[in-house]
C-alpha cells in the first residue's frame, strides 16, 4: 500500500526574490542568470523565484505497479496525470528533475490559440469544415476553459489574464491578420478583432506597429503555478509523484509496461504516456519527427513610473517579425521579454544583448529599463508545424505528445484531458490529433545546429524580398 503524499498549493511571494533553484542543476541544460552582486550559483529563474518554496517529491527506490504512468512533470504530465486520477485511474507521475523544470516553467507564458503553429486557416486546408471547427475549438476556447476550471476546482491562484494581441511590424502583415481573423470567423470564432495603427497605440505605447489583432480569449499565465498547481490536485486525489527519478528504459513484459529508473520501477499495467516533448526520442526511437531548438527570455526590474504607460492595458504581445519579440506586464511592474530561436544555445550575455537591443526597439524612448532576470528554454518543432500526437498499438498503448514550436501552454492542457478521455473511451479527441501525418527527420537532432540556421537564412532573404508577407519563426 502506497502512503499519500502531501504537497502544498503553490503560493506567490511578494516579489521575486534572488534565490537558488530547486532544480538540479546536474540534469538541467538550460541556464539561469540574475542580476545580482551576490548571487547564488544555481539561480532561480523569474517563474521559480516568485513563488513560496515547494517541498517537493521523493526518488522512487522501490519497485511498484500503478494502471498508469506518466513521464514528465510538465504541463502535459501534471494535466494527464490530473485527469486520470479524478476519473479514478491509479497513476504514478515520475519526473527526472523537478515538477516544472524544464519548458513548462521557462516559457513566455503567453496564452494564444492553434494547435503549435497551426492556426485557423491551416485547419480549414487540412480538414472538412466540421473537423476544422472542432479542431479550432479543442485548441482555443476549450483549451483557455479547461485551465479557469481547474484552478476555480483547487483554488488556484495563476496569475490568469485575459486578452492578447498581435502586432503587425509591417503594414502588409494586416492582410494576414485580416485573413487569419475572417478564417476564425468561418469556425465560428468572433473573438479577435483588427485594429489599425492609431488604434494599437491604446495598447503599446510605441511607434513600432502598423496595427494588430486583439484576441479576446487569450491572454497569459504563470506557467509554473499553473504546473505545480495540476500536481497539487492530482495528489489531493491520490495521485502518486517521484521526483529526480529519470525513466532510462521501457520494457513490454507480460503483465505490463515495465518503466525502469536508476533505483526502481514501475509496472504500468494499462498504459504509458510519454510528456516528455523533445526528449522523447530517448525512450521511443521511432518518434523521430521533431527537431530540437532553443528559446530565451528575460523580465525586467520593477518600472520606475509602472508598466501601464508602456502596456496600458496590461495585455501579452507577439510581433510578426521574421525573429518575433513577445513581451507582457508582470507582477511588481515588470515585463517579461523574450524572443528568437536558435540551432544551438546561446550564453548569458548574447542573450542579454540581443533581448535587450530588442525590447529597447520596441520602447525606444526608455533606455533606463534593463533585465533583473534572464534564461534559455528549450523546445522542438516539427516540419508541418502541427503538434505530433501518436497512439502506439498493443494491450498496453503509450501515448506520445511532442513538437510544439514554443506554442501551446493551453492545448497542452486541453491535450492531457483529451488523453484521459480516449484512455477510457469517452470520446476520439485523441484520435482527431493523431489523424494528423507527420514526417520523420532523418537525423534531426543531430543536424539542428546547421538545418535551423540554415532555413531561418532561407526564410530570412524571402522576408527580405517580400516584407509584406507575413513570415516568422
Amino acid at each position: 500500500m502506497s502512503v499519500k503524499q502531501k504537497i502544498e498549493k503553490p503560493e506567490f511571494i511578494d516579489d521575486a526574490a534572488f534565490v537558488p533553484s530547486r532544480n538540479i542543476e546536474a540534469q538541467q541544460d538550460d541556464w539561469n542568470w540574475i542580476k545580482s552582486d551576490i548571487g547564488p550559483e544555481n539561480p532561480a529563474n523569474y517563474y521559480e523565484s516568485t513563488l513560496l518554496p515547494w517541498s517537493g517529491f521523493p526518488k522512487l527506490e522501490q519497485d511498484i505497479e500503478c494502471d498508469v504512468v506518466v513521464i514528465g512533470g510538465g504541463l502535459l504530465g501534471s494535466s494527464t496525470a490530473l485527469h486520470f486520477a479524478e476519473a479514478g485511474v491509479d497513476t504514478v507521475l515520475l519526473e527526472k528533475n523537478r515538477i516544472g523544470s524544464a519548458a513548462s516553467g521557462r516559457n513566455g507564458g503567453q496564452l494564444t490559440p492553434g494547435l503549435a503553429r497551426w492556426e485557423a486557416e491551416t485547419m480549414i486546408e487540412n480538414f472538412d469544415f466540421d473537423e476544422a471547427c472542432r479542431l479550432w475549438r479543442f485548441t482555443s476556447v476549450e483549451s483557455f476553459d479547461l485551465i479557469d476550471e481547474i484552478a476555480d476546482r483547487y483554488g488556484l491562484s495563476i496569475d490568469l489574464r485575459k486578452g492578447h494581441l498581435t502586432a503587425a511590424i509591417h503594414p502588409g502583415h494586416i492582410n494576414a491578420l485580416t485573413k487569419g481573423a475572417d478564417a476564425r470567423k468561418y469556425l465560428g470564432d468572433d473573438t479577435v478583432r483588427i485594429l489599425g495603427p492609431y488604434e494599437i497605440k491604446d495598447h503599446i505605447n510605441t511607434d513600432l506597429y502598423h496595427g494588430g489583432a486583439l484576441d479576446t480569449i487569450g491572454g497569459q499565465v504563470h506557467s509554473l503555478a499553473l504546473t505545480r498547481g495540476m500536481v497539487y490536485g492530482f495528489v489531493q486525489k491520490g495521485g502518486q509523484v517521484y521526483e529526480d527519478s529519470e525513466v532510462l528504459a521501457l520494457e513490454e513484459t507480460p503483465q505490463g509496461t515495465l518503466v525502469r529508473t536508476e533505483q526502481g520501477t514501475v509496472l504500468a499495467k494499462k498504459a504509458v504516456v510519454l510528456a516528455v516533448h523533445e526528449s522523447t526520442f530517448k525512450l521511443l526511437s521511432e518518434a523521430n519527427s521533431t527537431i530540437p531548438f532553443y528559446t530565451y527570455v528575460a523580465v525586467t526590474h520593477p518600472i520606475t513610473d509602472g508598466t501601464e504607460p508602456l502596456l496600458p492595458t496590461n495585455m501579452a504581445v507577439y510581433d510578426t517579425q521574421f525573429q518575433i519579440d513577445y513581451y507582457r506586464p508582470v507582477k511588481k511592474q515588470r515585463i517579461l521579454f523574450g524572443g528568437q530561436g536558435t540551432g544551438t544555445r546561446w550564453d548569458e550575455q548574447k542573450t542579454l544583448d540581443y533581448l535587450t537591443t530588442r525590447l529597447r526597439t520596441v520602447f525606444s524612448h526608455r533606455d533606463d529599463i534593463e533585465f533583473d532576470f534572464a534564461w534559455s528554454g528549450t523546445t522542438d518543432l516539427t516540419l508541418n508545424g502541427a503538434t505530433d500526437c501518436r497512439k502506439t498499438e498493443g494491450n498496453v498503448p503509450t501515448y506520445v505528445v511532442q513538437g510544439w514550436s514554443g506554442h501551446g501552454i493551453a492545448q497542452t492542457v486541453r491535450i492531457g484531458k483529451a488523453i484521459r478521455d480516449d484512455f477510457l473511451n469517452y470520446n476520439d479527441d485523441f484520435s482527431m490529433l493523431t489523424s494528423i501525418e507527420h514526417r520523420s527527420i532523418l537525423l534531426g537532432r543531430q543536424l539542428a545546429p546547421v538545418a535551423i540556421p540554415l532555413a531561418k537564412s532561407l526564410l530570412g532573404m524571402q522576408n527580405m524580398l517580400a516584407p509584406g508577407k507575413m513570415i516568422s519563426f
